[in-house]
């Protein structure tokens, strides 16, 4: 591997010693995992499930998983994209058996309208979540994957046990249907969409 150009590149090349070594039998090398990937982790969950005990709660099952199962892990995709498969399958389980579907942004609505005097903190937070309460789980997954994780195609698709052209399709068409929405600035979904690879 060359000198690496994004800080995912880096984390992977630094993590890949550690999953040896857990592999090996040093479990204690596995905190160094968790203290990489707990933040995006926990923000993938949060904006999946919509609450910060669920997303903790859920976070922690996640790298528990992660540790019972990293025998199993091989380089045939990248670790990181390994762990997010495991999210992906535990929040699904998770909104499958509550049957929240979108309710949870409701309650999100509540919170943050409760406390006005600070309302230009919760501007960007309000962005947020008002793009994805427009938007089905599966839109709202591979936004959170490509935007934010800037995973490829395939990457998602192995993620989502999709095909990398039904995720490049569907990812095409929530980027019109985003760049429709004038009320939050069109500029604003624009910069925030990725169009290449």
């Amino acid at each position: 591997m060359t000198a690496s150009n994004t800080p995912r590149e880096n984390t992977e090349f630094a993590t890949k010693s550690i999953v040896v070594q857990v592999q090996s039998g040093n479990i204690q090398a596995y905190t160094e995992i968790i203290r990489s990937f707990q933040k995006q982790i926990y923000i993938y969950c949060y904006y999946l499930l919509g609450s910060k005990e669920e997303a903790e709660d859920a976070a922690q099952d996640i790298f528990i998983k992660g540790l019972e199962n990293i025998r199993n892990f091989s380089y045939t995709v990248s670790f990181s994209a390994w762990l997010y498969k495991i999210a992906h399958h535990h929040c699904m389980d998770i909104l499958k058996k509550k049957n929240k579907s979108y309710k949870f942004w409701t309650s999100f609505k509540k919170e943050q309208a409760h406390d006005q005097s600070h309302r230009q903190a919760y501007e960007y937070d309000d962005f947020i979540h008002e793009l994805l309460e427009k938007l089905s789980v599966d839109e709202r997954r591979i936004l959170l994957l490509r935007s934010i994780e800037e995973y490829s195609f395939d990457e998602i698709a192995s993620i989502m046990e999709l095909k990398a052209t039904t995720v490049r399709k569907k990812y095409e068409r929530l980027r019109k249907k985003l760049l429709k929405e004038k009320k939050l600035g069109g500029e604003i979904y624009e910069h925030s969409l990725k169009t290449e690879g």
